[in-house]
């Protein structure tokens, strides 16, 4: 079994649970994943931080393998979502109200701007940023 984080074409995000990917491939091409929110059925993967968890013998996550899934998530970060700089608040709550389509942006933000933005309610996320190797 998987778990994906899905959204909507509203933007809704949700979880669901697949046998594997291409048992959600054939559900989202027959329409049968359905937001719990809206009940729209165009529905795509959301971006996903990789799980990073403890295996069942307790074997202690390296410093390396720590390292090469936060890589992986700039990855994944820089290649889905658009880079707003400084404009992170800003543009974060222009989604949030509507203003533009919702997207996935990445950026930088104050501690004061991210506590103004939890306090408004919006979603947000940080994330430790690896610096690159190349």
């Amino acid at each position: 079994m998987i778990l994906f984080t899905l959204r909507c074409a509203s933007g809704h995000e949700f979880e669901g649970w697949f046998r594997d990917g291409e048992g959600f491939e054939a559900q989202q091409k027959a329409n049968e994943i359905a937001c719990p929110q809206c009940g729209d059925s165009q529905v795509e993967k959301a971006l996903m931080a990789p799980h990073i968890g403890r295996s069942r013998d307790k074997t202690p996550i390296s410093p390396a393998q720590m390292r090469a899934a936060l890589t992986e998530l700039r990855r994944q970060v820089e290649t889905n979502c658009d880079y707003v700089g400084e404009r992170f608040a800003e543009e974060a709550r222009r989604i949030h109200y509507g203003e533009v389509d919702p997207h996935g942006i990445y950026g930088e933000a104050s501690n004061e701007e991210s506590q103004a933005l939890a306090e408004e309610g919006i979603e947000f996320g940080r994330i430790p940023w690896v610096q690159s190797d190349a």
